[in-house]
């Protein structure tokens, strides 16, 4: 069954409604991006979150040194990675590593060498989708998270395609950029139970 990762939660009552909607996977954004928080607030968010749920957090060309402290200080189950990274130094990390790939009209080669990958948006975040297309003759190796633009809306057709390990949403739950209860809860159980 394809699983579920509720991006860029904020709020006790955002992670409450992932966790009991069945979210497989909760992501707490240190990039700065709208939705960063910092690491005491994740810390306290994580309270929250039983231990069969992944907290995963993300960054943008961070660190291994950023990493390793956000990882013992949240703390954090999986490791998101946007932009500039050196994909050798993941084998440092006590924890696995999703590389995300902006997909681009010239992605044309995904390869990171990494547990998982994270095929996004042009813009991630952004709750744009990306040319599915792209994907067509692709053959992944790694287990990989789908991302950009998802919603109850077209989640389904994304699963049903392209058969990923887990889909991925941040935007496609909210309504005027705060995290929907009922949307978490909706899309969740479209992925668990509807498809």
């Amino acid at each position: 069954m394809t699983k579920v990762k509720i991006c860029g939660v904020k709020t006790p009552e955002a992670v409450k409604a992932a966790v009991q909607s069945g979210a497989d996977f909760v992501g707490f954004v240190f990039a700065k991006r709208k939705r960063q928080i910092s690491l005491m607030e994740a810390h306290r968010l994580a309270h929250w979150v039983p231990a069969y749920v992944r907290k995963v957090g993300v960054f943008v060309s961070p660190s291994l040194e950023e990493l390793q402290e956000a990882i013992k200080t949240v703390p954090l189950d999986m490791v998101q990675i946007h932009g500039d990274f050196d994909n050798h130094l993941g084998t440092e990390l006590p924890v696995p590593v999703i590389r995300a790939v902006q997909m681009t009209e010239d992605t044309c080669e995904i390869e990171t060498g990494l547990e998982y990958v994270l095929l996004d948006a042009p813009v991630a975040g952004s709750g744009q989708t990306f040319d599915w297309s792209k994907l067509d003759n692709v053959n992944l190796e790694s287990p990989f998270f789908m991302a950009g633009g998802l919603t109850i809306d077209n989640v389904k057709e994304a699963i049903q395609r392209f058969k990923p390990f887990a889909v991925d949403v941040s935007s496609g739950v909210e309504t005027n950029g705060v995290k929907d209860i009922q949307k978490i809860k909706q899309f969740t159980e479209k992925v668990k139970y509807d498809l």
